[in-house]
């Protein structure tokens, strides 16, 4: 991938050439320049010219090499010219020729690009294509052995033959692989579809839509026949199939639909047709498949059992019948299939040509996650290249990127989100409300949407909390990065398996999930290494020479995720680690985050988790130009001085997870006005104040303030707390979570005059009292209600209390009476969920089901146990 290589470099430059212009000056600057000037133009080349640089290998992976080799370049001198400072006189001699040494290697590199970009105008230039992309053709469906779609293929065809008389569109839609044109197949060929529609249309559409084409194909099928209809203008044609089917009764099926411009043109092709026309569509695009404006059909995944026996049709073929001692390896083989008719197919041909015997069998059992898929990768390439084509280019590789994580890792969305920005995957928008973590967001949000990512929970508002991805998928993702170089996986299992380090000078990302203590004893060491993360399943032990040696084997690592990897200290040594952007350790005892990782200046995540309560942040990160997160699991206590001036001073500062109540003072506040998302756990009561407002009118002045959440450990000494009658959280805020506050039912009037306010969580008896009375005109825009563990008994509301709510959570309220009747009045009302709570309580959930106006109303009732 050229572009984003290219894109990161000219964003690196201009921060240097802007923020640190007393690191270059003379012919240094001169020749970093020089280097800008060449990879704009690099850049606008490609831009113009990228497929055909996708299918040119040998061009793409020169050119990234050498683009990479220039940001290897400008690192090494950046930390060279950090080393000079505090040096003595004859290490800054040695350091200055290091430095002339760079800048020669910078304007050698720059020379090469140049010499590339000119070669690859010229292999781009119209007089030396001798090809064009060509359309991708129809895939062949396996008619006679199909399993476990029986149920889905009946409630679709009974859908397809109903009595109405008007246009009905039917989506399919669901992850490649998963068997849409297999499902759509079997529909088309339903006696029942044949005897409904006497005209059936297969049109195959592709991402290389050609609207003439469709039509032709339309033509073709109905009078077998398109002479002198090629030479017809685009109107013309759309006409005349409007009267070939307007008195029809027909079926078109649009396989692998990519936009919803062809079904726009069908559409307006059947307009006149009130005969009961239907179209049949196949996507993976959640949104295509919403824009029909009917109830998609989501292909489910095939149960164990149905991929056994699909295995036993494949393998066995006719003979039904398979060995007892076959039979339960085979379902544990069928298991790891994981739903996937796919990945039943690709196991089948593995299994096929060996004997019936147990061993061959253990055999294909023993490699099936680790070497099937990949053998047999060029198919499972085939399956995912187009809808990796249909990508962007940023997107490309933030899809691949999921390949970084274990197989059947469950990936945080925060977390990717994170590692995306610090790895240089997401750009600014146009837009300057778009931050790099709601461009970040739109692109995991697009990934699901293409069914491309397996969505596991949601958060309380219907966002992306985590999600993985299935193994063949996972597959496309490790290769096809291997291939762009995006990332490189080490599989270790002993030490000669190892990269030597000429090998790992060509790698730019490394993930290890095993053997890491054994990987660094045999002292590796890369310039070129940017990227190195470890999300081994189990806890890894490293003492503090081996920390040492990892921070000296890569000096210019960006990213550092080693969660999974504890931690006797954190090393004085990464100091020079000057590029670092993102860090996520693990230390279990660590009390004290060190002054020194307040040096850090190019860091923007910092992610510390310990057993500890709670920690000190000796480290002024207020001071630090590109911190935007800061993630702990123990409630921090902020570094600050009274001696320093109450400013702003960068304001990246944009998530405080858990802070300490105390540290919420008007110094540390002034300094983040920017922030986000704040977590505050400790002594609430500090906070809010006894008996007048304490830090939290502090917290009030954080302008930019969208989440907060109070968790308050200190209910047990029975201090009541109190809520002032003014509003003391910002108006900015759309989430609020509560936990163990125990304030009265009466201050939640004080929340409903916040106006944003969009989720409301109260945890473990945040609010405590038999009674609920709801105010009205509060909570105007407030869509989500959480209450989870309370004593509540009655709750009076109505719609007028909570008038665009969507979602009711009640969980472990053991007491409540009644939900009230009259939230059936609320139209935007969709769902209700209870867990644990009485029947009563359930009775009226049902109550307002029956009664309810919206159309998607859910009622979920269930018990924990």
């Amino acid at each position: 991938m050229v572009e984003p290589a290219v894109r990161l470099l000219i964003q690196k430059l201009n921060q240097l050439l802007l923020e640190k212009t007393d690191l270059f000056a003379g012919v240094i600057k001169h020749v970093i320049e020089d280097l800008h000037l060449e990879l704009q133009r690099l850049r606008s080349f490609v831009e113009d010219v990228s497929w055909r640089l996708n299918q040119d290998f040998d061009l793409n992976k020169k050119t990234i090499k050498t683009v990479n080799e220039a940001e290897d370049a400008v690192d090494k001198l950046v930390t060279d010219t950090k080393l000079i400072q505090n040096q003595g006189i004859i290490i800054e001699l040695f350091l200055d020729m290091k430095i002339e040494q760079s800048a020669m290697k910078i304007k050698s590199i720059t020379d090469k690009l140049r010499v590339l970009r000119r070669n690859g105008a010229y292999l781009c230039s119209p007089f030396f294509i001798s090809e064009v992309p060509v359309e991708k053709e129809a895939p062949i469906v396996e008619e006679d052995e199909v399993v476990g779609f029986d149920g889905e293929a009946n409630e679709i065809v009974n859908r397809l033959v109903d009595r109405s008389t008007g246009l009905e569109v039917i989506p399919i839609v669901g992850m490649p692989g998963l068997g849409k044109t297999t499902l759509a197949n079997k529909i088309f060929k339903d006696i029942r579809v044949e005897r409904k529609f006497p005209l059936r249309i297969w049109i195959y559409i592709s991402q290389s839509y050609n609207r003439r084409q469709l039509f032709l194909n339309i033509i073709r099928k109905c009078s077998q026949n398109t002479i002198g209809h090629h030479e017809m203008t685009f109107e013309v044609l759309v006409n005349q199939v409007r009267k070939l089917l307007e008195k029809k009764k027909c079926l078109i099926v649009l396989d692998d639909l990519w936009t919803c411009t062809a079904l726009d043109d069908i559409g307006s092709a059947l307009r006149r047709n009130v005969r009961g026309s239907r179209i049949l569509l196949t996507t993976q695009d959640t949104s295509v498949a919403n824009y029909c404006h009917q109830r998609p059909h989501y292909l489910k995944f095939l149960t164990d059992s149905e991929c056994w026996e699909l295995i036993k049709k494949k393998v066995l073929r006719k003979d039904k019948y398979c060995p007892p001692d076959l039979e339960q390896l085979g379902n544990c083989i069928a298991k790891k299939c994981m739903g996937l008719p796919f990945a039943v197919l690709v196991i089948a041909k593995a299994l096929n040509g060996k004997g019936e015997t147990r061993a061959e069998w253990e055999q294909v059992h023993q490699r099936v996650s680790e070497d099937i898929i990949s053998r047999d990768f060029e198919i499972t390439k085939r399956l995912l290249q187009t809808s990796y084509d249909s990508l962007d280019l940023d997107l490309r590789a933030c899809f691949l990127y999921c390949g970084v994580f274990p197989r059947g890792f469950e990936i945080p969305a925060w977390k990717l989100v994170r590692l995306w920005i610090a790895e240089g995957l997401i750009t600014e928008g146009l837009h300057v409300n778009d931050t790099l973590e709601n461009i970040a967001d739109h692109y995991l949000d697009e990934l699901a949407r293409m069914n491309l990512v397996m969505v596991s929970q949601c958060s309380s508002d219907d966002r992306i909390k985590t999600f993985h991805v299935h193994d063949i998928i996972h597959e496309f993702c490790r290769q096809k990065a291997s291939e762009e170089n995006l990332f490189q996986e080490v599989n270790v299992g002993v030490e000669h398996s190892f990269p030597r380090k000429g090998e790992l000078a060509k790698y730019r990302r490394i993930c290890i999930n095993s053997s890491v203590v054994e990987f660094v004893s045999t002292k590796p060491y890369s310039e070129s290494i940017s990227s190195f993360l470890c999300f081994s399943s189990e806890n890894i032990m490293i003492s503090p020479n081996e920390v040492a040696i990892i921070s000296k084997a890569f000096p210019l690592v960006k990213v550092f995720d080693v969660e999974s990897i504890k931690f006797d200290c954190f090393s004085p040594k990464f100091l020079r680690l000057y590029h670092l952007r993102y860090i996520a350790f693990s230390n279990d005892s660590i009390k004290v985050l060190p002054k020194f990782i307040g040096d850090l200046w190019n860091l923007q995540t910092l992610i510390v988790v310990t057993q500890q309560k709670t920690i000190d942040i000796q480290a002024d990160i207020f001071n630090m130009p590109k911190l935007r997160h800061l993630h702990t699991n123990a409630s921090a206590k902020l570094c600050f001085r009274k001696s320093s001036k109450l400013v702003s001073v960068h304001g990246s500062l944009q998530t405080l997870s858990t802070v300490e109540p105390e540290s919420c003072t008007e110094h540390v506040v002034a300094r983040c006005q920017n922030m986000k998302k704040l977590g505050i756990r400790g002594k609430i009561a500090v906070l809010l104040g006894a008996n007048k407002a304490g830090q939290i009118v502090n917290v009030n002045k954080l302008k930019c303030l969208e989440k907060l959440k109070l968790i308050n450990d200190d209910h047990l000494t029975g201090l009541e707390l109190h809520l002032p009658s003014e509003i003391i959280f910002p108006k900015s805020l759309r989430k609020l979570t509560l936990s163990g506050t125990r304030l009265h039912w009466k201050y939640m009037g004080i929340l409903g005059k916040l106006e944003e306010l969009e989720v409301l969580k109260l945890k473990e008896n945040a609010f405590v009292g038999s009674v609920w009375v709801s105010t009205e005109g509060g909570f105007p825009s407030l869509e989500v209600l959480w209450i989870e563990r309370t004593d509540l008994i009655s709750w009076g509301a109505s719609s007028n209390h909570l008038p665009i709510l969507k979602r009711l959570v009640l969980i472990h309220c053991d007491k409540l009476a009644e939900v009230p009747i009259e939230l059936a009045d609320i139209r935007s009302l969709r769902r209700i969920e209870l867990v644990d709570t009485t029947s009563e309580a359930a009775e009226c959930a049902r109550k307002i089901e029956s009664c309810s106006k919206c159309i998607e109303f859910k009622l979920s009732i269930s018990d924990s146990n």
